[in-house]
């Protein structure tokens, strides 16, 4: 499967409403959330579903275009823009992911403890429990939790 490369547009997909939530977890320190609700577009491919849509300032991502490809077992998070990543989750799995930032790029392993998955093209929902670990050091816990339907 290959990672999708191009932004949706309006007409490439169903309009919705999409509320995200991203936790993280430090070790000895209080978890941190962000909650975005927003609109998005949600399609239909050969491999899956596409949903996308645009950060904003609260999420610090402003000017990003968030999609995740969501494909059988697998779904890849990839951000272009002012942020530019691609994370692949696949429960019990660890994968190797580019993340740029101000300061350089740098390669972490993401591994997923969890992935549950019920989306359709009409909407559903998508949970996603995941580590970071750069330079075989775990840095953190996350949980994506995104709720999607209809506009």
């Amino acid at each position: 499967m290959k990672p999708i490369k191009s932004i949706l547009t309006a007409t490439e997909g169903r309009r919705v409403l999409i509320s995200v939530r991203g936790e993280q977890y430090f070790d000895g320190v209080d978890p941190d959330a962000t909650e975005l609700v927003t609109e998005g577009l949600l399609q239909e491919t050969e491999e899956g579903l596409l949903l996308s849509y645009e950060e904003s300032a609260l999420t610090g991502m402003e000017g990003t275009t968030t999609t995740f490809q969501v494909c059988g077992s697998q779904v890849i998070l990839t951000r272009s823009g002012a942020v530019n990543s691609q994370m692949i989750f696949e429960e019990g799995r660890q994968h190797t992911s580019l993340y740029e930032t101000p300061f350089g790029d740098m390669s972490v392993d993401i591994g997923t403890s969890r992935l549950r998955q019920e989306l359709t093209a009409a909407g559903g929902e998508l949970e996603i429990h995941y580590s970071i670990a750069v330079q075989n050091t775990v840095t953190g816990r996350n949980c994506f939790r995104i709720s999607v339907r209809e506009k």
